[in-house]
């Protein structure tokens, strides 16, 4: 049981990271719901993987018995109710941007990033050239 879990949380989670490495938006939004049932799951399964038992810590004669604990449950409900709430802002702004950009590519264009662009060996031998002229008219 517990090989069948892990092995579930390993698939969700390097599903997760192979979508988010996607260049569209909408396989990121992917990526990252898969990953957050991999967090939830994986936080359920702390609390030990027991059927039948319940969440209480002693019965009434006072003897612990068998439990689950309910920390866990706690926190993927919590997690739950995070995640969708997360997940509906990041799918309106990926909205957003494809309404206004047209198209779901998360690259950005040359001309709206803030740093210099990356000089290529051609744009260094025309820098060179130019450098060159002007020094030998000057």
């Amino acid at each position: 049981m517990e090989a069948l879990v892990a092995t579930a949380i390993g698939a969700l989670t390097a599903a997760g990271v192979y979508l988010i490495l996607r260049l569209r938006s909408f396989a990121v939004v992917l990526g990252m719901t898969m990953l957050t049932y991999a967090i939830n799951v994986f936080l359920f399964t702390s609390g030990r993987l027991v059927i039948n038992q319940p969440p209480i810590l002693r019965d009434h004669s006072g003897n612990i018995t068998g439990y689950t604990d309910p920390l866990p449950q706690a926190l993927v409900l919590t997690a739950i109710v995070i995640s969708f709430g997360m997940t509906a802002v990041v799918v309106m702004m990926a909205l957003g941007a494809f309404i206004e950009g047209g198209d779901d590519y998360i690259n950005m264009p040359e001309e709206d990033r803030n740093m210099p662009p990356l000089l290529t060996v051609e744009a260094e031998e025309e820098s060179e050239i130019a450098g060159q002229t002007k020094g030998g008219s000057a």
